[in-house]
């Protein structure tokens, strides 16, 4: 199977069957006996045709009269994207992609593709040119204003730097700031209540502390286990997995030296790494998560002992979400500049995907009065 056919394939699963593209995609390239520099070209096909949905639909529908069935829209997005956005020669991007369509409707896609190819575009709107819903869009234009919304928007449809840790584990620069907030010591003892997939548990255990990493899920806890086991290192120390509801911990209270919560949230700060995420979001997503990220605030502030410190983080960047959140009773904001390229929001700090090309996150610390 070509790389083409490959990408169409697994379109078809996440357009179609609701697949997530972060999943579906490494067990396709799994499966395959691709090149290294195919499999390369499936993912960019994939996840940029995914990011770019919106835009590439209207690049094709000012020649489209009839509506195409599902299969030849998935097609035509296809090869939009490497005319548009894939820098794809114009002759490779068609003659590639008509050959994959059935014989029925080879000619209408051709058709479609060679307008797309030679016919300047007039965007609506930003977000039609940027490919996000309308209502991202005007969220990020409210809370950040055009410019800083724009230069957000555009770095999330770049895709990401791999970037490593000592220990070879792959995590964003933002996450990896995060874990550093949370300033670990040798012998403490931290609870981290939303740990999947395990990077931040990991990179605070590296510095010595133990940690008890709460997941809801079981599988999601073993994944942290796996994690765990496979950056483990003398001298480290221990993870202890835990599937349950952190809202509720089944934990002693006022034990913790320090609690990290990187809280469920919309997510609107790493579109880049998630290219369904932001087909899938909705603003009620973000009305119905505020009061479980609440519930998970007051939760971590139970388990500290007097002095202990709390990190909240989430990889959006919008208000609700984080510096919204009343301060619980027995905290107390910490307001000392972080490690990273943060910026002050609010009682927090907030980095956009463009001031050091990560993701957008907001975080706040605390301390436990005493």
């Amino acid at each position: 199977m070509s790389a083409r056919a490959l990408a169409l394939e697994v379109l078809g699963r996440i357009e179609r069957g609701g697949a997530y593209a972060n999943l579906v995609l490494p067990v396709a390239l799994g499966r395959s006996d691709l090149s290294p520099s195919d499999r390369g070209m499936v993912t960019d096909l994939v996840y940029g045709t995914t990011r770019m949905r919106r835009a590439c639909d209207l690049l094709v529908d000012r020649f489209v009269e009839v509506p195409p069935d599902d299969g030849t829209r998935t097609l035509l997005r296809l090869g939009a994207y490497q005319l548009a956005f894939g820098g794809v020669a114009a002759h490779a991007a068609v003659s590639e992609t008509v050959a994959l369509a059935p014989r029925r409707t080879r000619g209408f896609v051709n058709a479609i593709l060679r307008r797309v190819a030679s016919t300047e575009m007039t965007w609506p709107s930003a977000a039609a040119r940027l490919s996000y819903p309308d209502w991202i869009h005007d969220r990020l234009v409210e809370e950040l204003g055009s410019e800083e919304a724009i230069a957000a928007m555009e770095r999330m449809n770049v895709a990401p730097s791999v970037n490593r840790r000592a220990d070879g584990y792959v995590q964003d620069p933002a996450s990896q700031w995060v874990a550093a907030a949370v300033k670990a010591g040798r012998g403490e003892l931290v609870a981290d209540l939303c740990s999947a997939p395990g990077g931040k548990t990991t990179a605070i255990a590296a510095e010595g502390a133990d940690v008890v990493a709460l997941d809801l899920h079981e599988a999601r806890a073993g994944l942290v286990a796996e994690n765990s086991a496979s950056t483990s290192a003398d001298g480290v120390g221990r993870v202890f997995p835990v599937a349950a509801d952190s809202t509720r911990p089944p934990l002693t209270p006022g034990t913790f030296d320090a609690v990290l919560i990187d809280a469920p949230c919309s997510g609107l700060g790493a579109l880049r790494r998630r290219p369904d995420a932001r087909w899938r979001v909705t603003e009620q997503s973000i009305r119905q998560l505020v009061p479980v990220q609440a519930s998970l605030l007051e939760a971590g502030a139970s388990l500290l002992r007097p002095g202990g410190r709390l990190v909240y983080s989430v990889c959006t960047i919008t208000a609700a979400e984080s510096i919204a959140h009343p301060t619980p009773e027995s905290l107390e904001i910490d307001s000392t500049p972080p490690e990273g390229s943060w910026r002050p929001f609010g009682d927090g700090w907030r980095v956009l995907p463009h001031d050091a090309d990560t993701d957008g996150m907001v975080m706040l610390r605390y301390r436990r009065r005493s």
